[in-house]
């Protein structure tokens, strides 16, 4: 039995970058001799081992065969007799396809240590094309490692071409989407991310709606960058600066895509695509399964970020049904992240990154005067059920108009 160190945990050494997991595959045993040592078994479709004291992950050296469509369509063969070879040749990039022995010598049979010199992510063999999740991951990687000048080698965003184009891509889970997606958009550059899947056609297939915003204008005074979906990196590349979290981040990918929607002769104006992307919103949250949370948040940043960015001119009665829109009241959390994403968009133009936004402080302050008008002296007053809803809907109202008149001044 020979144990090896392999995929991210060694890439991560050679870049010198913290490593967050250790991975271990274990050649020339069988399941029998690991759950004897100890460990503890918990690959459904392949063995994978729990180590007994360190958690980490063993898996036996295995090979793989295409037997179906998407990501669950492969046979796996796991044997004494693979070699270590056999097991890294599977893998998806050959910065992840390197391994380390027991005394700290690198195997590396794909080159792995002389794309990470290049600053290339290229596939290790032909069977990349086998597997439609790949083509996700190594845009999760792109946005990962951005930041180290890294970029996806020609010939292997032609091989992410192929498959956008094959259908493959439908055959993956929401779940598996998700997934990817998910954690591609918390990395240090998610609007790459973006542009690697829009470069190899696979936006189209999955984000169509955001791929419909590339080429669409916006009015330069307010847009110097035009471009709503060049807009839309923008954004998400100031969600990472800032260390937004996801919810802000889903938002703000979707949140203008209404004017994907408006009609050429309208252009660049979109008037009421706050209220025209809900739909398609609605059915992005759906086709990919998104957490409530972001759900929730989404759906409320593209009908009301406009007002975010009018905050200072909207009315009292206006401002008063946005917090209700929003239960401040009761989540006040939620609203904070809509200012964030707010504040996220304003930024999201040429030249106006450092942008100050006094309309967080204030839609800040207006929140806090509304959740700060007690119920109790309503109470005392004889007020109850609807009644008492109305007279606290009027007391809130008074608040935000002395609020409103004290912050013009």
């Amino acid at each position: 039995m020979q144990i090896y160190k392999v995929g991210g945990a060694v890439r991560d050494r050679l870049l010198g970058r913290k490593v967050e997991e250790i991975d271990w595959v274990v050649v020339g045993a069988t399941a029998e001799q690991m759950l004897d040592q100890g460990f503890r078994p918990v690959g459904a479709d392949f063995p994978v081992f729990l180590h007994p004291q360190t958690g980490e992950e063993y898996a036996l050296a295995r090979t793989e065969r295409k037997s179906g469509r998407g990501y669950g369509g492969f046979t796996f063969y796991a044997s004494p007799d693979v070699t270590l070879e056999e097991d890294l040749i599977r893998r998806d990039l050959t910065v992840n396809a390197m391994a380390e022995d027991d005394q700290g010598r690198l195997i590396d049979p794909h080159g792995g240590q002389r794309d990470l010199a290049a600053r290339l992510l290229r596939h290790v063999s032909p069977a990349f094309a086998e597997d439609p999740l790949r083509v996700l991951r190594v845009a999760r990687f792109a946005a990962r490692y951005a930041p180290d000048g890294f970029s996806v080698a020609e010939e292997t965003l032609e091989l992410m071409r192929r498959l956008s184009e094959s259908g493959e891509l439908s055959a993956l889970t929401p779940e598996r989407s998700w997934k990817e997606i998910s954690r591609a958009l918390l990395e240090p550059r998610p609007d790459v991310f973006i542009q690697v899947l829009r470069d190899c056609g696979a936006l189209a297939a999955l984000l169509p709606e955001v791929n419909a915003l590339f080429g669409v204008p916006q009015p330069e005074a307010h847009h110097p960058e035009i471009d709503t979906g060049v807009h839309v990196l923008s954004v998400l590349r100031q969600c990472a600066e800032h260390q937004q979290p996801l919810t802000v981040r889903w938002a703000c990918l979707l949140h203008d895509v209404g004017k994907g929607l408006t009609p050429p002769d309208q252009w660049p104006r979109h008037i009421a695509h706050e209220q025209r992307g809900l739909p398609s919103i609605r059915s992005i949250n759906q086709r990919c399964k998104a957490p409530k949370d972001c759900q929730e948040l989404a759906l409320l940043v593209g009908e009301y970020h406009t007002h975010g960015h009018r905050a200072l001119e909207l009315k009292a009665s206006t401002l008063l049904e946005l917090l209700h829109s929003f239960d401040v009241y009761r989540r006040p959390q939620r609203f904070e992240e809509f200012i964030a994403a707010c504040e996220m968009d304003a930024r999201g133009r040429d030249g106006l990154e450092q942008r100050t936004y006094p309309q967080a402080d204030y839609l800040r302050g207006a929140m806090q005067v509304a959740r700060e008008v007690a119920v109790q002296p309503l109470l005392e007053q004889g007020f109850k059920g609807a009644e008492l809803g109305e007279a606290l809907q009027r007391q809130r109202l008074q608040a935000l108009k002395a609020y409103k008149a004290r912050t013009a001044a």
